[in-house]
């Protein structure tokens, strides 16, 4: 697991309390997309990244996180673990505030399905009530 420079900070990198949990730190405070693929040179991986890069102020709007799962190594490894993905096949997993899977996905999810399913949530709804 490692965070992604998409170049706008919001994409969280793993420290060592959140390891224990891999999703432990953000629950309550953020949702997370978790990425995640066998290699960093996967094309569905590189897909979703060029797809969220455009859309950063909806990602910030949403109190979206993302954390990537590439690779082998330990701290991929306990993110799959965490959430049952497969080590060698993308997956893209929202997951609330609650700490709950919203929504799995075997390809790149668009932004607009995201954000979608994001607003439909009751917290997110109250959040957007809030603003107004």
């Amino acid at each position: 697991m490692r965070g992604t420079a998409l170049g706008f900070g919001l994409v969280a990198m793993a420290t060592g309390a959140a390891l224990a949990g891999p999703l432990d730190a953000y629950r309550d405070r953020a949702r997370v997309l978790v990425l995640s693929a066998p290699e960093a040179g996967d094309a569905d991986l590189r897909a979703q990244r060029a797809a969220l890069g455009s859309a950063r102020t909806g990602l910030a709007d949403r109190d979206l996180v993302v954390l990537e799962a590439v690779g082998s190594g330990p701290q991929a490894q306990a993110l799959r673990t965490r959430l049952g993905l497969p080590a060698d096949s993308f997956r893209a997993v929202l997951i609330g505030k609650d700490g709950g899977a919203k929504l799995t996905a075997e390809e790149p999810i668009a932004p607009q399905a995201l954000f979608a399913t994001i607003d439909a949530m009751p917290m997110r709804r109250a959040e957007m009530r809030e603003r107004r």
